[in-house]
């Protein structure tokens, strides 16, 4: 059974809404039923926020109300609707032609939109998630500040999409190293560990990459079967041990662990196009990609309401060690959240971390709340601890 949500942090509102709007206000419209649902209420839709529905077929519902002061976002509509909202001095973003994303998007992604086609001839390359990233590129590239408006509006609209998702449910980030092989020992160890956080009511999000992120997603993903579905998990994609050279393979593989083990847990990714070399993992079950990088880092963390923990890594990870410490220190998010080391010898010795975290703690609250353990498998039990500190 799952442990109930904790309650707000004092000082503040709950971590996890730290970063955007939060969920629904009660205006925003995201799919058809809910649009004839306000059409049925006492004023109709004045005031709305219709969002990436296709409403071709609603053309006598939007003649037939008011929509004074309504937004709608990446709606298609026939001709005729479209004059008569804009006279009600409805404000109206039309949908953008040859884009191979939604900027106006209303939910987050799953891994079967992302890499839809890549188990056909075209492989990878002729996914949503690469045509994106090459879009990405040669946009960035030519500073052009039509698309530039258009990534910031999809990286509003994941992380409002986000936000909603997660509202009540126990985060726990999982920070780690992506070039973490399939078929380590390292990489099984990271998904006993989101088995373990999945199966203790947490709900799993790590940067949605491959190595160690993935891991943890692949664990939370077989939280609902027997122990055994990992270990055949990890059999099976330590033939495809990276997505180099192929992320064609490596993403192929991953499939067809899932088809294995159809309907498994829920967990978040949260990537980034801006590693776009990066592939985003098949097994978080709900996809919240950026286009810009420090939307992605700095939500990633404020969004782990439950606490964090941090794998062996380099840069990247000393870097969110950091962002997530901050935080902590100054107490503007509220009261600290759990933060646990794993490898003793990692943090101490090779990338000591560990004591200079120490030291920034030494005689604030956030003393309490942060670990350095042996092993992986100590982590769920040390995250808990401090949690009830």
């Amino acid at each position: 059974m799952a442990t109930p949500p904790p309650p707000p942090r004092p000082g503040g509102p709950p971590r996890a809404s730290a970063p955007g709007s939060g969920g629904g206000n009660g205006r925003e419209i995201h799919t058809l039923d809910e649009f004839d649902a306000a059409f049925a209420r006492p004023g109709g839709l004045a005031g709305h926020r219709v969002q990436s529905v296709d409403l071709t077929g609603r053309t006598f519902a939007l003649l037939a109300t008011s929509t004074a002061a309504t937004v709608f976002l990446g709606c298609p509509m026939e001709p005729e609707a479209a004059a008569k909202v804009r006279a009600d001095g409805a404000l109206v973003f039309p949908p953008v032609p040859d884009l191979p994303f939604d900027p106006y998007r209303s939910r987050l992604y799953t891994a079967d939109e992302l890499y839809e086609g890549v188990t056909g001839p075209g492989g990878y390359p002729g996914t949503p998630d690469a045509l994106s990233y090459a879009w990405f590129g040669a946009t960035r590239a030519d500073g052009d500040v039509f698309s530039s408006m258009l990534r910031s509006l999809h990286d509003d609209a994941v992380g409002d999409a986000l936000d909603e998702h997660l509202a009540g449910l126990r985060v726990v980030g999982v920070m780690g190293g992506h070039a973490m092989g399939r078929g380590t020992e390292a990489y099984a160890g990271a998904a006993r560990l989101g088995r373990t956080l999945a199966r203790g009511g947490y709900t799993v999000a790590t940067g949605g990459g491959p190595g160690a992120m993935e891991a943890a997603n692949l664990g939370a993903y077989t939280a609902p079967f027997d122990d055994p579905a990992l270990d055949e998990a990890l059999a099976l994609l330590a033939k495809t041990p990276s997505f180099t050279p192929s992320v064609t393979e490596w993403a192929r593989a991953a499939f067809a662990v899932r088809a294995l083990l159809p309907g498994g847990g829920d967990s978040i990714g949260i990537p980034t196009w801006f590693y776009g070399h990066e592939p985003p993992n098949a097994f978080a079950g709900h996809i919240a990609k950026y286009f810009a990088n420090a939307l992605r880092e700095d939500g990633l963390l404020a969004r782990s309401s439950a606490g964090v923990v941090f794998l062996p890594g380099a840069a990247g990870t000393v870097q969110e060690i950091f962002d997530d410490a901050t935080p902590n220190y100054y107490g503007s998010l509220g009261a600290p959240t759990p933060m646990v080391l794993v490898d003793r010898d990692h943090w101490t010795t090779r990338y000591p971390a560990w004591p200079l975290l120490q030291a920034l703690a030494a005689g604030r609250p956030m003393a309490a709340r942060i670990a350095l353990v042996d092993s992986v498998d100590e982590a769920p039990a040390a995250l808990d601890g401090l949690g009830a500190a």
